[in-house]
C-alpha cells in the first residue's frame, strides 16, 4: 500500500468514514525482504503488544510489535507465516493489566471452542457469478421470498454432524430452486462462541465460522447459489457484540468498541453495545459491511436489532441514539453507492418514521422493514378460537392501515419458532386437521399480502418441534400425508407469488389494494397491477358457505388460482371450478370452504 493511500485510509478510520478499514489491520502476506504476513492493531490503550501463535509455539514474547506513526496502532511483520496459522495479540495495557485477543480484523478463525484467529488468503478465489452480479437488483418490482436458515439445523449428515458448505451447496441449493424460494438468508456466518446465540452474539465480524468449512468453500457456496439464479443475505449483528475475554471487550484493557459507562455498554442480551461516538468502531462496522458484499458477494444485508440503534438500548424512554443514527445512514449510504443492487433490510420493532426512506431525505436509507407488527397481530389473531375472531377483525385489517408507509417485509422467522412460543402450525387453534388448514389460510393470506416474505426453514413442513440448534429439520414429518400436502402447498404458493405480477407490482402503492368485504372472520381484498386483479377471500371462521356473493371494484374476467381447501393440500374440496364474469354490480358468486383461502385472478376490461 503506497504512503498516501495509506495516510488517506488511517485519516478516514479516526474520522469513521473509512470503507477499507481491513485493508489497514489484521493479517496481510506481504513481502519485505523475504515471504511473510504483516500484522497490524489498533490498541490504543496499550503499552507493548506482541503478537504469537503457532508458527511460533505460541512464545507471547518473541515478536514484539512496533508502534507505526499512529501511536495507537502496532504493527509488525514476521517472516515464514504460512496460511492457516493461528495467531492472538498478547496485548500490556497501560493499567498494567495483561490479555490475549483474537484479530478483530481476523479473515478466519479456529473452529470454537478454540478461538484463536487464523492467517488467510482472501484472494485466490476466481468467481463465477458475472451474470448474476450483472443483472441483479433490489427487487422493488420483483418477487422476494426469503428462506431464513441456520446452516448447523437445516440438515445432518448420518453421523449427525452439520453439513458443511460444501454439502449444504449440493444439497441446500436444489431444495431451495425447487420449493421456489428466490434468497437465503443465513442466520449469522460471522465467527461466535456459543452455538446458542445462533451467531448473534458475535466475535469475529470479517471471519465466516469455521463450524462449516472455510472462507473457500463459503465462497463456492455462495457462487453457487448465483448460478442457480439464488440471492443470498446476510445476517449482520452490529448493535452489540459478545463478551467473551478473548474478543472485542475491553480490547486493550479499558473499554474501547464498547462504551466505557456501564449503563450505555451493556444490552439485553448480556452482550455490550457498540460505542458510535468513537469514529475507530464506525470505521471497523462500516468497513465489515462492506466487506462482506465486496469479498462474499452478498445480495442483501439484514441488519438485526435495529431498535437498539435507534434508541438507547431500544428504549425510546432513554431517547434517540444520534450517533448510531448517523451511523445507519452513513452505512446505508456507502452500500447504496458501491453496491446498488445490495438489498438493506432493518430488523425493526419501532415506530420510527422514515426507516426505507432514502438518507438524502432523512430517512435511515433501508430498503425494506420487517413488519413485526404484521407477524403479531396476525400469530395473535389466528390463536384465537374462532368465535372470539367475530369481534376481533380490526386485528387482521390494521396492516392495510399502514402498509404503504415504509417497504416492508412480512416475517414468520425463527424467533416465532422458540423460546416456548410454539412454532407456526402448532399456534393455531383447534385440532390437528384444523391447525393445517388455518395454517396453510395464514400461509395464502400473507402472500396475498403487499410486501416481501421470509419464512422460517421448517416453516413450510409444519414442524411441531421449536427449533433447536443442536438438531437438523424433521424431515421424517414428509411421510405423514397432511405434513406432505402443506409442504406442496408451500412450494405452490412460491411458484404463483413468482408468476402472477400483481403479486409483487406495485407492492407498496396504497391505490394498488383495496377492501372488498370484511364480514364476520371473512376477509375479501384485491390487489391491482395495470389491468391484472388478485382477489384474495379468506374465512378465518368455521362455518362454511356454498354461496358467497362478492361485489368487486372492477368488471372482468378470472379464475380461481388457488384454493387452500382443495383435496390435494388436504382439504374438504369446497374449490370454485370454470371461469368467473362479473355480472350486475360487478357481483360474483363463489364457494369458501371453512378455514378457507381462495384466490381469484381476473383480467379487468
Amino acid at each position: 500500500m503506497s504512503g498516501g493511500n495509506y495516510e488517506r485510509l488511517l485519516r478516514e478510520f479516526h474520522e469513521g468514514t473509512c470503507r477499507k478499514a481491513s485493508d489497514l489491520f489484521g493479517a496481510h502476506f506481504s513481502y519485505e525482504g523475504s515471504q511473510g504476513v504483516r500484522f497490524t492493531v489498533f490498541a490504543p490503550h496499550a503499552r507493548q503488544v506482541t503478537v504469537f501463535g503457532s508458527f511460533n509455539d505460541w512464545n507471547d514474547g518473541e515478536y514484539v510489535m512496533e508502534r507505526t506513526q499512529d501511536p495507537e496502532v502496532f504493527s509488525l511483520f514476521v517472516p515464514g507465516v504460512q496460511e492457516w496459522d493461528s495467531y492472538k495479540y498478547h496485548i500490556l495495557s497501560n493499567r498494567g493489566w495483561a490479555m490475549d485477543k483474537a484479530d478483530p480484523y481476523a479473515f478466519y478463525s479456529e473452529t470454537p471452542p478454540a478461538n484463536a484467529s487464523k492467517v488467510y488468503n482472501l484472494h485466490d478465489y476466481a468467481w463465477h457469478d458475472q451474470s448474476w452480479m450483472l443483472k441483479r437488483n433490489n427487487n422493488e418490482d420483483a418477487p422476494v421470498s426469503i428462506y431464513e436458515v441456520h446452516a448447523g439445523g437445516w440438515r445432518h449428515d448420518p453421523q449427525d454432524h452439520p453439513y458443511t458448505y460444501t454439502r449444504l451447496k449440493d444439497e441446500l441449493l436444489p431444495y431451495v430452486s425447487s420449493m421456489g424460494f428466490t434468497h437465503i438468508e443465513l442466520m449469522p456466518v460471522t465467527e461466535y462462541p456459543y452455538d446458542g446465540s445462533w451467531g448473534y452474539q458475535t466475535t469475529g465480524y470479517y471471519s465466516v465460522t469455521s463450524r462449516y468449512g472455510n472462507p473457500y468453500e463459503f465462497c463456492e457456496f455462495i457462487d453457487a447459489c448465483h448460478q442457480r439464479g439464488i440471492g443470498v443475505i446476510l445476517d449482520f449483528v452490529p448493535a452489540h457484540f459478545a463478551r467473551d475475554s478473548y474478543g472485542l471487550a475491553s480490547f486493550d484493557g479499558q473499554a474501547l468498541y464498547e462504551y466505557s459507562r456501564y449503563e450505555d455498554a451493556n444490552s439485553p442480551w448480556g452482550t455490550l453495545n457498540f460505542n458510535f461516538a468513537r469514529g475507530e468502531v464506525r470505521s471497523f462496522l462500516l468497513s465489515a459491511a462492506l466487506f462482506w458484499c465486496r469479498t462474499y458477494h452478498m445480495d442483501g444485508i439484514r441488519f438485526d436489532a435495529v431498535s437498539n440503534l435507534v434508541y438507547w438500548n431500544g428504549d425510546s424512554r432513554r431517547g434517540v441514539n444520534t450517533a448510531a443514527i448517523e451511523w445507519v445512514q452513513q452505512v446505508n449510504s456507502a452500500l447504496a453507492e458501491e453496491f446498488p443492487s445490495v438489498m438493506k433490510i432493518a430488523e425493526d420493532s419501532t415506530t420510527y418514521p422514515g426507516v426505507t426512506k432514502k438518507t438524502a431525505d432523512g430517512g435511515l436509507g433501508f430498503d425494506y422493514k420487517w413488519d413485526l407488527g404484521w407477524m403479531n397481530d396476525t400469530l395473535r389473531y389466528f390463536s384465537m378460537a374462532p368465535q372470539y375472531r367475530i369481534s376481533q377483525e380490526g386485528i387482521l385489517t390494521f396492516s392495510m392501515n399502514y402498509f404503504s408507509s415504509e417497504h416492508f417485509l412480512l416475517p414468520l422467522s425463527h424467533d416465532e419458532n422458540v423460546h416456548g412460543k410454539k412454532t407456526i402450525l402448532d399456534r393455531m387453534y383447534g385440532s390437528y386437521e384444523d391447525k393445517f388448514a388455518q395454517v396453510r389460510l395464514l400461509y395464502a393470506y400473507m402472500f396475498a399480502h403487499p410486501g416481501k416474505k421470509l419464512n422460517f426453514m421448517g416453516n413450510e413442513l409444519g414442524s411441531f418441534r421449536e427449533f433447536d440448534e443442536k438438531r437438523q429439520l424433521d424431515w421424517n414429518l414428509l411421510s405423514y400425508p397432511l405434513h406432505d400436502a402443506l409442504h406442496h402447498y408451500f412450494q405452490n404458493l412460491n411458484m404463483l407469488a413468482r408468476s402472477v405480477p400483481v403479486l409483487y407490482q406495485n407492492e407498496y402503492d396504497s391505490s394498488s389494494f383495496t377492501w372488498v368485504d370484511v364480514h364476520a372472520a371473512v376477509f375479501v381484498f384485491a390487489r391491482h397491477a395495470g389491468k391484472q386483479w388478485l382477489v384474495c377471500a379468506l374465512n378465518a371462521g368455521t362455518q362454511s358457505f356454498p354461496v358467497y356473493d362478492l361485489y368487486l371494484p372492477f368488471a372482468g374476467r378470472g379464475k380461481e388460482i388457488l384454493n387452500s381447501d382443495a383435496v390435494v393440500w388436504g382439504g374438504s374440496g369446497m374449490v370454485n371450478d370454470g371461469a368467473f364474469s362479473t355480472g350486475k354490480k360487478n357481483r360474483i358468486t363463489i364457494r369458501l370452504g371453512r378455514f378457507a383461502a381462495v384466490w381469484l385472478l381476473f383480467d379487468a376490461k
